[in-house]
């Protein structure tokens, strides 16, 4: 199983993909700091006002969690996509091409081939989402300065890190269960569509909790369960900015808040999801005809 996981991973890092995404990433790291650079500048630019100081810095707070907010969920975003486009093949592929036959000739298991293959993609994804997500904390906390900075916590920014880092680790595992049962060009347009159908149910409910309509947040609910990507997303958020059970929390972050405040409930489902679905992928492809 090791032996798969390490050239699972060396082989992610040598594909063209993963270049074009890091080079994009450190692009999107460079705009993100010239943003916020530039908007340092028009606070400092904007000097005093006419409001007190109770008011100044809640109109600062709030400007500095949105663009935060921002930074966090297109990174997310970004994890998403190099999750699900380096995953989608990795079992597909090596069925279509025929090279899976040269390794179940050799005394390895299906299992022990599905689990290396999991365990080489998670290992990669998870390194690259922690940087992406300290990155983007480092940058808004360094070139904010005193204008943009926010407080907080080693606990926080742990909690939060935590559950950043399970997003690519439930996409992969999804992959790997679709890559089992389908060819690599349906898996990824299911799964582009499951993660599409999450973040819009997450969107709705939050717009339903804000207007107080059962009937939109029970459909956002329902997405959640069918896709819970977005329910770690909401819960990553409100970890890191301290906004649990606050109505305020929408307002402060934009629209990626979160008003209704996802359930540990909701956490532990997400993490059965993942497990039943890898358990699902390893019966799939012992019993798949090759």
């Amino acid at each position: 199983m090791w032996t798969i996981a390490k050239l699972s991973f060396k082989e992610i890092i040598l594909k063209r993909i993963f270049t074009i995404t890091l080079v994009m990433t450190l692009a999107f790291l460079l705009f993100y700091g010239v943003a916020i650079h530039y908007a340092v500048s028009e606070v400092i630019a904007e000097g005093p006002n006419n409001l007190s100081a109770a008011d100044e810095f809640m109109r600062k707070g709030l400007f500095s969690t949105q663009l935060l907010g921002i930074g966090l969920y297109f990174s997310s975003f970004i994890t998403a996509l190099l999750a699900i486009l380096s995953s989608v093949g990795s079992i597909a592929n090596e069925i279509e091409s025929h090279q899976i036959d040269t390794w179940l000739t050799r005394p390895i298991s299906r299992l022990s081939f599905l689990m290396g293959k999991w365990v080489g993609l998670c290992c990669l994804l998870v390194v690259y989402a922690a940087f992406l997500f300290i990155s983007i904390v480092l940058i808004h906390q360094t070139i904010g300065g005193s204008a943009l900075h926010l407080d907080f916590s080693i606990m926080q920014i742990m909690k939060a890190l935590a559950l950043s880092l399970l997003q690519p680790v439930i996409l992969i595992t999804i992959a790997l269960l679709l890559s089992t049962r389908m060819a690599t060009l349906n898996a990824g347009i299911v799964l582009i569509i499951l993660y599409g159908i999450g973040f819009i149910g997450g969107f709705v409910e939050q717009i339903g909790a804000l207007m107080h309509k059962a009937a939109l947040v029970n459909m956002g609910i329902l997405a959640s369960l069918f896709f819970p990507i977005d329910t770690i997303y909401r819960k990553m958020t409100i970890y890191l900015f301290d906004t649990a059970d606050n109505p305020l929390s929408l307002a402060s972050q934009g629209f990626f808040g979160s008003v209704s405040a996802p359930s540990n409930t909701m956490i532990a489902y997400a993490i059965l999801y993942a497990l039943a679905a890898i358990i699902i992928a390893a019966r799939t492809f012992k019993s798949r005809d090759l």
